[in-house]
């Protein structure tokens, strides 16, 4: 067995993750054919990717640090990052425990499914708001210490500064593969992902798309920016997209899943990347981004909270078949 410390990262995905032009998306929202490219972190590889595995990779080193065994996290029901804290305990051997706002479906889906046969241990919080939640989850964390168990609280969505860090890393990735890019367009969960964007390319490259998962956006961005030693001024932000609320499945956003699919063969979630290309879309209309511009939709993957929505079966099926025309 090693004496060496752990590490300051912890090794948990694959990079570079690749960009993929996307012409024909590209060309149906009103851009160059050669203006928009996929960032593709849904390909991260663990526990079905996803932008989290970045930010575990540093936030979990952390906890290996202070001598933890065990994980904590919050979320929603079909939370992604719930979902990979999960995957990052078992490949690492650490016990994982997921508190989760809601209270317990009738079936298991989605993430959900994927929690369970991961090895976590699932507590649902009921009607509680994300203070609420992060505040059930430091109690959590309290009865294991009681009980002789050493576990370290893993921030909401994986960002504090240490999490959102990680993107200012993944910023100057994009940046080498894509030297000439003009907008990074990414949702907005819990804020640490554009957070690290910016403070790695700056505000005027990227924009933001909230998706309704906090009541601070604004507020937890640039924050986290300030954190990481960047400016926040001129913060580029979208409010549009949310629609009725976070779980929500809005028009703009089931167009924009369809839009993908159909032009490129690209799948998207209907809580975040769904949202982001939502936003793109508008951004385009309203021309903030324009035609010339390269462009950069950062996937940050999600697939399973598409399987676990409850909305979406019942309006796939009501779908018309594509032409298949190359037109």
């Amino acid at each position: 067995m090693s004496d060496s410390p752990p590490p300051d990262v912890v090794g948990l995905g694959s990079y570079p993750t690749p960009v993929e032009r996307a012409p024909r998306l590209a060309a149906a929202l009103g851009l160059e054919p050669d203006d928009l490219v996929v960032k593709r972190d849904d390909l991260l590889g663990l526990g079905a990717g996803g932008n989290k595995v970045r930010k575990l990779e540093r936030t979990v080193a952390v906890a290996l640090r202070r001598g933890a065994t065990s994980l904590v996290t919050t979320g929603a029901a079909q939370s992604n990052h719930a979902r990979l804290t999960a995957a990052a305990g078992a490949r690492l051997g650490l016990g994982v425990e997921l508190v989760l706002a809601g209270d317990e479906p009738p079936h298991v889906a989605g993430n959900l499914l994927l929690d369970r046969l991961l090895g976590a241990r699932l507590h649902w919080a009921g009607a509680v708001d994300t203070p609420g939640l992060e505040r059930l989850a430091a109690q959590r964390v309290a009865d294991l210490a009681s009980a002789g168990t050493v576990a370290e609280l893993i921030p909401y969505g994986g960002s504090n500064a240490v999490g959102a860090a990680a993107y200012a890393d993944a910023g100057r990735e994009l940046l080498a593969q894509v030297p000439d890019v003009a907008h990074v367009v990414v949702a907005v969960g819990s804020g640490g992902t554009q957070a690290g964007l910016v403070a790695g390319l700056g505000t005027g490259r990227v924009l933001g798309v909230d998706t309704g998962a906090t009541a601070d956006p604004v507020e937890r961005v640039t924050g986290l920016v300030r954190e990481l030693g960047a400016d926040p001024t001129g913060l580029r932000l979208r409010l549009d997209q949310v629609g009725q609320g976070y779980s929500t499945f809005p028009e703009p956003v089931r167009d924009a899943l369809v839009l993908a699919a159909r032009t490129e063969g690209l799948v998207l979630d209907p809580v975040y990347t769904g949202r982001a290309l939502a936003g793109l879309a508008a951004a385009v209309r309203d021309g903030d981004v324009r035609p010339g511009e390269r462009t950069v939709l950062l996937h940050t993957g999600g697939l399973p909270g598409l399987f676990g929505s409850a909305s979406a079966p019942g309006w796939a099926a009501g779908l018309a078949p594509g032409t298949g025309s190359r037109g």
